[in-house]
């Protein structure tokens, strides 16, 4: 017989190979095992736990497949990597990394293809791009027009999204159920949040990108 805390608080379900090393904790409010992740991170499950970030001007893309059940997070600061002059939006000789949408979006997209997940079935909801960073260039805006051009461009519909506007965002994503709970924080929380996002931007700047990227 199964104690209280043993119903409560079920074991967690092993990790997608590739992402043990995510952060997941228990979350009673919500009664699911609950990855965080950062700038640069993406995270997938065929698991019945939430994923959740806070997002500036960030963007990150929810995407699921609700036939084979499993879906994903990423989380992401600039639309592209352009340190070599030119756009490297799905160029498969450029070498790039997640911090970049251009990636970002491909590697959690080839991630639940490699789980069994179709295209024609992807649902996509995108968050944030909020307007939060003082650094003379609207980081938020490109970020958007970025997410929103790349879901038409590969033949998705965006089903939902909360973006733009002056304020950051916390999102819990349930990639079981589709369903996305979204707070927009308050004024101290976004410096803070400001503050994170242009020491990540001047590392993202000054660092060029790395790896590569398979397409399917």
């Amino acid at each position: 017989m199964l104690s209280a805390h043993a119903t409560e608080r079920p074991d967690r379900t092993k990790p997608v190979p590739g992402f043990e090393d995510i952060a997941c904790s228990w979350d009673a409010g919500l009664k699911h095992w609950c990855a965080k992740i950062l700038p640069g991170e993406f995270y997938i499950t065929r698991s019945d736990e939430a994923i959740t970030t806070v997002l500036g001007s960030c963007i990150s893309a929810c995407i699921r497949d609700p036939l084979v059940g499993v879906g994903g997070m990423n989380h992401f600061m600039l639309p592209e990597d352009t340190t070599q002059g030119k756009s490297t939006w799905l160029d498969a000789d450029a070498g790039l990394a997640t911090r970049y949408g251009s990636f970002a979006m491909e590697s959690l997209i080839n991630g639940l293809l490699k789980l069994g997940a179709r295209r024609e079935r992807l649902e996509v909801k995108l968050f944030g791009g909020g307007h939060i960073l003082d650094v003379g260039i609207d980081v938020g805006e490109p970020n958007i027009e970025f997410a929103r051009r790349f879901v038409k461009t590969e033949g998705y519909v965006v089903a939902a999204e909360d973006v733009g506007l002056n304020v950051p965002r916390r999102v819990v994503y349930l990639p079981t159920s589709g369903k996305v709970r979204v707070k927009h924080l308050r004024t101290l929380e976004c410096r803070e949040i400001a503050q994170r996002e242009q020491q990540y931007l001047r590392k993202t700047v000054d660092k060029p990108a790395a790896g590569e990227i398979e397409l399917f």
